[in-house]
């Protein structure tokens, strides 16, 4: 940061959209903005020139080289808006010019002398007041002298101010008083729908269809949505789910089984499949009977594998019970072409959960959430605290509560800079919350480095548990290529940050109990091995485990012993780096390439799609290793994680409720419809949507121990104004996210001791 420049909190008052995307500074007198993206400094212009930055309009400010698609097209937006705004502004002052000639006499009578730009508007109490001053006699202007000029100046600053009244509130459509936002939350409150409906991708979209048919258009009936329209929607994620399934011959699928618990105490069997072209809700089953069987799960997974075709399906993808090992080792056993697969995102989590319950680590967590608690409970804190972290929130959610332990520490270390400059401003000193037990506890917590301190190093030792989480989670990519170096590289950091054995083997040995069975997997040892990635950041031999889980895998997937030796050729050619696998540019490619190709859809502001095919590593350069190559592509298209879409919103329970055989096959094709919509988007969903406020309901279910007081005072509730919180408008550049986890996973793994738990020369 520039010396002399000191950064200053964003006040609430400040509405214009740009001031979500840059930072405010104070350099002397001087007010300065710095852009979140760039990172460039403006030392004038204002928040226009900010929005012409990031509009990317050049003319008065530079454009912004990395500014995001759906900030630019927002910003470009806005000064549209502002351009409408100032027209039908101008036109409105100039119908009640027209309607009322005495303004017009005094508009040429003050355009000869200076009127003091941005007086108050009047309210209402003081219109009565206003309309008083626009009683003027012609004569009055006519014969005005100097001193009587003067005293006119005054009196036609209250009739512009008036004038500013009347125009302000006909254009009034500001989120206090948009009928149009108004009937819709009626709507959603009516109907008992939650409020991130409005986040849908298909919100804007209906929208702009009534619109377009303008104040003729007819709404549909209650038996047209649950009739024709389901029927067509039925229709319209089938034909998706047929583009899917077209291309499992080539990439294979994993089917996924999501366990859900219902408040009716229901236990209902999700089954999914997935691919890198999509993944399909298939069907579910409700399995509060046979949880305890493994003879009933297994003969329900061997059904579910029949129907989606043994041929294309190379892992079954389960929790870790017992009986659910047991099912899967049988599956095994009946279908020898795949793998049955414990959930590596559950896996993790459990990890996660361990590390939390270490007596050291569970009593920081403790501390860090007594802020959190205090701050998220008394309205006057938290706005004064999201002014002072630029609109960032100190907690963030999690796909699981113990992810969102440590993602929340993260998060505040990143803020510890801007907590510490509030808890030491005089606004804090002033506000009667900092005198209480919990602001004095706050105060005490956030000025001790100690707790600081230990808050960096649980950061540097959860980190790469959490990258390997948001990877083996995530849409954008097969995970399938990326766990084993994840795993490598978490146990990796843990040796190099504690050096100690005694102190490291504490964690490893939390991590080894739980992923074993990941760990001696042949699909997760094969995948690292076809990763060019990975596989040629080897300096010495390949260790024996990767290379015996490749030949399983050689075994199990491909059953024809004759392509099985070709394979075996190719792999010699793959592993010399021979012919176009040691080009220039295919060794370039190792780390730009994705090992398979991945469909991509980007989203516009308008909802507008367009789809591409990233180009992979295998198709490119692997022609010499036909066989070898359709393998890898096989492989590398899988993921390691059966944790779909968590909201519990989908209607299943009411499949089971009813006894009526058609109303019961309507809610099958409602919730077929419902869950296979919110899979097709959970790819595209855009990051720059609203933030998720934290006190929301929904977010209770990860966030509940961090925002939620243990006792609840009456005295509390006068602090406690839903009403006057300010919404989180936080940015993530200022956090400084990554985009791309898996670039952090590349180097050597050359390390003897993480792969047998013993160090090289020492007897096992």
């Amino acid at each position: 940061m520039a010396s002399g420049l000191e950064p200053i909190p964003i006040s609430s008052q400040k509405h214009d959209p740009a001031w979500k995307h840059c930072q405010m500074f104070k350099n002397g007198d001087r007010v300065q903005l710095k852009c979140l993206y760039c990172f460039k400094l403006f030392r004038g212009g204002g928040i226009h020139r900010i929005k012409e930055h990031l509009a990317c309009q050049k003319g008065n400010a530079s454009t912004c080289s990395r500014v995001p698609l759906d900030v630019r097209l927002a910003m470009q937006q806005s000064l549209d808006g502002v351009v409408v705004k100032k027209k039908k502004k101008q036109k409105i002052a100039e119908e009640i010019t027209n309607n009322n000639p005495t303004f017009g006499e005094v508009d040429a009578f003050t355009d000869q002398g200076d009127v003091t730009p941005g007086l108050p508007l009047l309210d209402d109490s003081n219109t009565p007041e206003a309309c008083s001053n626009l009683v003027v006699s012609r004569d009055v202007i006519s014969n005005t002298t100097g001193d009587k000029r003067k005293r006119w100046r005054g009196k036609n600053s209250s009739v512009n101010a008036y004038t500013g009244a009347m125009i302000s509130a006909s254009l009034d459509a500001t989120r206090g008083n948009n009928p149009i936002f108004m009937a819709v939350g009626r709507f959603l409150y009516d109907i008992g729908a939650p409020l991130d409906a409005v986040s849908s991708e298909y919100f804007q979209p209906m929208v702009d269809a009534i619109a377009s048919g303008g104040p003729e258009a007819a709404m549909p009936s209650y038996h047209d949505i649950r009739g024709w329209i389901l029927k067509n929607s039925v229709e319209e994620v089938k034909n998706d789910v047929d583009r899917y399934t077209a291309t499992w011959g080539k990439t294979g699928c994993s089917i996924l089984v999501d366990q859900r618990n219902t408040e009716a105490g229901r236990t209902l069997l999700c089954f999914l499949a997935y691919c890198p072209e999509g993944t399909v809700f298939l069907k579910s089953v409700d399995a509060s009977g046979i949880m305890n069987s493994s003879d009933a799960l297994y003969e329900l997974l061997k059904q579910v594998v029949e129907e989606v075709g043994v041929r294309h399906v190379l892992q079954v993808i389960t929790s870790s019970e017992e009986q659910f090992i047991a099912a899967g080792r049988r599956l095994t056993d009946t279908f020898p072409t795949l793998y049955w697969t414990p959930c590596a995102a559950r896996c993790l989590d459990l990890i996660l959960e361990d590390f939390a319950k270490l007596e050291w680590i569970n009593a920081i967590i403790e501390q860090a959430r007594a802020v959190t608690r205090f701050v998220y409970n008394h309205s006057v804190v938290l706005n004064m605290l999201r002014r002072y972290t630029f609109g960032n929130d100190i907690v963030e959610p999690g796909i699981t509560r113990s992810a969102t332990n440590f993602m929340t520490l993260r998060r505040m270390i990143s803020l510890k800079p801007n907590l510490q400059a509030m808890v030491t401003s005089q606004e804090w000193m002033d506000c009667p919350y900092s005198k209480k037990p919990g602001g004095l506890e706050m105060l005490d917590i956030v000025s001790n480095q100690s707790f600081w301190s230990s808050c960096g190093l649980i950061m540097h030792l959860t980190n790469p548990l959490l990258r390997l989480l948001r990877i083996v989670g995530s849409e954008r990519r097969p995970s399938i290529g990326y766990v084993y170096a994840g795993m490598y590289r978490a146990k990796d950091a843990l040796k190099k940050e504690l050096i100690k054995r005694d102190e490291y083997m504490v964690y490893w040995n939390i991590i080894d109990h739980w992923w074993e069975q990941l760990w001696h997997l042949p699909l997760h040892a094969a995948g690292f091995f076809l990763n060019p990635k990975f596989f040629y950041s080897i300096k010495g031999d390949i260790h024996n485990e990767i290379v015996s889980g490749m030949f399983d895998c050689i075994e199990r997937l491909v059953p024809d012993t004759k392509v099985q030796d070709k394979i075996s050729k190719e792999i010699n050619l793959y592993k010399d780096a021979v012919g176009d696998f040691g080009r220039k540019m295919a060794i370039r490619a190792r780390d730009t390439l994705l090992p398979v190709s991945l469909l991509v859809s980007l989203w516009f502001a308008d909802g507008f799609s367009i789809q591409l095919v990233l180009a992979e590593w295998w198709s490119t350069y692997g022609g010499s290793c036909p066989n070898l190559a359709r393998l890898a592509t096989r492989i590398q298209s899988q993921t390691c994680s059966s944790l779909a879409d968590t909201r519990n919103q989908i209607p299943f329970e009411r499949i089971y409720d009813t006894r009526n055989c058609l109303e019961r096959q309507r809610l099958i094709d409602l919730v077929f419809v419902q869950y296979n919509l919110r899979l097709k988007h959970m790819v595209s969903k855009k990051k720059q949507q609203d933030s998720m406020d934290p006190m929301s309901f929904d977010s209770f279910s990860t966030l509940e121990e961090w925002i939620t007081g243990k006792d609840i005072c009456l005295e509390d509730y006068g602090s406690s104004d839903w009403k006057a919180v300010e919404p989180p408008s936080g940015s993530p550049m200022l956090l400084g996210s990554s985009d791309d986890e898996v670039e952090e996973l590349a180097g050597g793994f050359d390390d003897y001791e993480i792969f047998t738990r013993v160090k090289e020369g020492e007897d096992e």
